[in-house]
């Protein structure tokens, strides 16, 4: 049997396929995405509260270099063999070099219920992968169509961005107050972690629905890229994490981050940045086809797949 948030998930895709009533109020919805993405940083700064060191620069910069490198090299691919036009192209690198904070929630979920080692800074791979990438995309356009703007606002756009604020903030508020100091608030964000992702994932499948009715046809390229891609995406995550010497746990999470798209963060900075890009296109990708995949066949399939390189 597939672990319950899933069965939620699936609940959603065929009630939205259905075209039942049952829909998610904005407003829980958003409630739903800040208390997990702000659960997921408290997290991660609990497992690190005291466990900060010098040593883990190496290893977070070579997490970073990742988010650069995943859209460098996604681009050609997306324009000669998927065929998509610049500004597409640039949309495409960018939200599949980003990361899925909903695909990470569930892998959290996953490690968990696995028993698997993760190491304490694990939760900072999130927006270490999620921001580089979004500028690249955004780098990449401008510099093959010569458009102007300045990186520093790019930048202060992505880092002030709520996803962001939230993951760090948690991360930062959970590795001063640890274990201890987020005791009065513990049962909430953390105790609730699973029912909260259910939640968000019965809202995420009524989403899926929704792309998967406006599927068409001619759309063929784009289905194959958003199917092949994670399989192609997670071999970064597992050899880098293996090359790291990162415990099983976090080479999991890192994998799937990699294999990942975003469709919450890079969504706004692209259509802010790159208008000529159909970003309904992109989240017809996104969260219609990589999305799915990744959390229903994915996840453990990855796990198969570093059990087998050892």
């Amino acid at each position: 049997m597939p672990d319950i948030v899933i069965a939620l998930f699936a609940l959603g895709i065929l009630a939205g396929l259905a075209r039942s009533d049952l829909q998610i109020p904005k407003g829980t919805y958003d409630t739903l995405s800040i208390l997990l993405m702000l659960a997921i940083g408290l997290k991660g700064g609990v497992a690190l509260h005291g466990n900060l060191s010098v040593s883990l620069v190496p290893e977070l910069l070579a997490i970073t270099a990742l988010g650069f490198l995943i859209p460098l090299a996604l681009y050609p691919v997306l324009r000669k063999m998927v065929q998509l036009d610049a500004a597409d192209s640039a949309s495409f690198a960018a939200h599949y070099g980003s990361v899925s904070a909903g695909t990470f929630a569930v892998a959290v979920a996953y490690v968990d219920q696995a028993g698997l080692q993760v190491a304490p800074q694990t939760t900072l791979y999130l927006v270490l992968l999620e921001m580089p990438a979004i500028v690249a995309g955004v780098l990449i356009y401008r510099r093959v169509t010569g458009s102007g703007g300045t990186v520093g606002h790019l930048l202060r756009e992505a880092f002030t961005s709520r996803g962001v604020v939230l993951l760090l903030g948690g991360v930062l508020i959970g590795a001063l107050y640890g274990h201890t100091g987020l005791a009065p608030i513990s049962a909430l964000f953390l105790d609730l972690f699973k029912g909260f992702l259910a939640l968000f994932l019965l809202e995420m499948g009524l989403c899926t629905s929704v792309y998967l009715r406006e599927w068409r046809a001619d759309q063929w390229r784009v289905v194959a890229f958003a199917a092949v891609a994670p399989l192609v995406l997670v071999w970064t995550g597992l050899l880098t994490g293996r090359a790291l010497g990162l415990p099983e746990g976090s080479v999991l999470l890192l994998a799937v981050l990699t294999a990942s798209a975003s469709y919450i963060a890079a969504p706004a900075a692209i259509r802010a940045a790159i208008p000529a890009a159909d970003t309904g296109k992109t989240m017809f990708a996104a969260l219609g086809v990589t999305f799915p995949l990744n959390v229903v066949f994915g996840i453990p399939l990855y796990h198969a797949l570093l059990t087998r390189i050892g």
